[in-house]
């Protein structure tokens, strides 16, 4: 067990955030960069998001947080299960009551996903309890919402999204 004391572990869980955030914004910004058409902008934004991805890594692990992977795969189920029945409908009901049609949107789509990806966790985790790795082939996910399903799809549940829009995993 890891022991951090209360300031450092604060310092560190921010930092983390932190270095989280400024990875997938870095990584938002390469695909913006590459569909503009500046390739070494955009490699240059995938470079250094890395090495963000390389600080938040150092970070979570030096608070203890990495575990055996069932440990790790009911971090993932209970984080899942908290964004979809707590985080997202409350956030939700502040953009419908502010009237923010794209906040809901994006939010709605997340929600139905992350129930999905709680399922996906909960069977690994399942197959992993019993000395196994989960069995599963390709794996596709909507690049609209996030959807994610583990075999091809002609047109997404949840957002109507075609197959041409998921990336195979």
């Amino acid at each position: 067990m890891v022991y951090v004391r209360g300031m450092t572990e604060k310092f560190l869980n921010d930092a983390f955030a932190g270095e989280s955030q400024a990875h997938m914004k870095y990584l938002i910004f390469a695909n913006r960069a590459r569909k503009e058409g500046f390739e070494n902008v955009a490699r240059l934004f995938e470079a250094i998001a890395f090495a963000e991805f390389v600080h938040a890594r150092n970070h979570f692990e030096a608070l203890g947080n990495v575990k055996d992977t069932a440990e790790n795969l009911q971090v993932a189920v209970d984080g899942e299960d908290w964004e979809s029945e707590e985080m997202y409908p409350a956030y939700r009901a502040v953009a419908e009551l502010q009237n923010e049609s794209r906040a809901i949107r994006s939010i709605d789509f997340a929600l139905q996903a992350e129930k999905i990806h709680s399922e996906f966790y909960a069977q690994a985790k399942r197959a992993v309890e019993s000395g196994r790795d989960i069995e599963i082939g390709e794996i596709y996910i909507c690049e609209i919402c996030g959807y994610t399903a583990d075999s091809k799809v002609e047109r997404c549940p949840i957002c109507g999204a075609g197959s041409e829009r998921f990336r195979r995993f």
